[in-house]
């Protein structure tokens, strides 16, 4: 029984990550935004829902691929939403005119990246 309430309370606060997820989607301004609402939330909120089901199955076979699962999604998520933001940069994808800083122009990434190609 608590067993059964406490994986229920992952699995929803699971899914009120990833609602928040998908509201950062809709309302935030740009990719790079919108991208870190994206990867937080929803690797929080998959996180939260796969928690809920181990605690609910126990140490299973099954619950042991969902925390395999966890597993991948914290290692994974973070290094494609870096893939995602620096392919973004590259395509000169503007940032919201809200922004403040722009880390990847201050290391002058585009511009080292142009005298490498030309030598």
């Amino acid at each position: 029984m608590i067993r059964h309430m406490i994986g229920m309370a992952f699995i929803w606060i699971g899914m009120l990550f990833n609602f928040l997820g998908v509201l950062g989607l809709l309302r935030l301004p740009d990719v790079y935004t919108r991208l870190q609402a994206a990867t937080k939330c929803v690797t929080f909120g998959s996180a939260g829902l796969l928690f809920g089901v181990f605690v609910l199955k126990g140490l299973t076979s099954f619950g042991f691929k969902v925390l395999l699962a966890i597993a991948f999604i914290f290692l994974t998520a973070p290094i494609s939403a870096h893939a995602i933001a620096r392919a973004a940069h590259r395509s000169r994808v503007p940032l919201c005119p809200e922004s403040v800083a722009d880390l990847y122009e201050a290391d002058h990434e585009l511009k080292e990246e142009g005298r490498h190609a030309s030598s």
